[in-house]
């Protein structure tokens, strides 16, 4: 069952098994908050359980075009086309978040973006390949945050 991001009463539900419960759902309220002010879009997640064929296309980019394996547990993913663009998120117990942007047709704009909840260390299979930058947010602190352009097909 989809469960609405609400950015103004920041929740952790489907978030309580993290470590860093309360800085994910910072992060993910962040998210929301952007796709309502930018796309007029309702974010909505669901149970990592019903969004299996999204974790998967996500995970497969991830194999394909860098050979990374995310240890932790998925949470919560979502999906959805705005604008021309396929956006998908996972996200983590460990309080990572992965977002796949993937333009529809033109293929011009397609990249990978990973998000560091504020309080979790650098998770091990990222650390060697990823600088991350730091980002203000209100709703959840400091936002550690890298990325990488999609080259194949999916």
């Amino acid at each position: 069952m989809a469960h609405e991001v609400d950015f103004e009463e920041v929740s952790t539900v489907g978030l309580e098994s993290s470590p860093v419960a309360g800085a994910l759902a910072g992060l993910r309220a962040h998210e929301a908050r952007y796709f309502r002010k930018k796309y007029d879009h309702v974010f909505a997640v669901e149970p990592a359980r019903e969004a299996r064929e999204t974790i998967a296309w996500v995970h497969r980019i991830l194999k394909e075009e860098r050979d990374l394996v995310i240890r932790s547990r998925p949470l919560q993913a979502t999906e959805f086309q705005v604008e021309g663009i396929r956006w998908a998120y996972v996200f983590y117990e460990s309080g990572l978040s992965i977002n796949v942007l993937y333009t529809v047709g033109d293929g011009k704009k397609r990249a990978v973006g990973f998000k560091l909840s504020d309080g979790m260390e650098v998770p091990a299979e990222l650390a060697p390949r990823f600088k991350f930058a730091r980002q203000r947010s209100k709703l959840a602190g400091t936002i550690r945050g890298s990325f990488f352009v999609i080259k194949g097909e999916y």
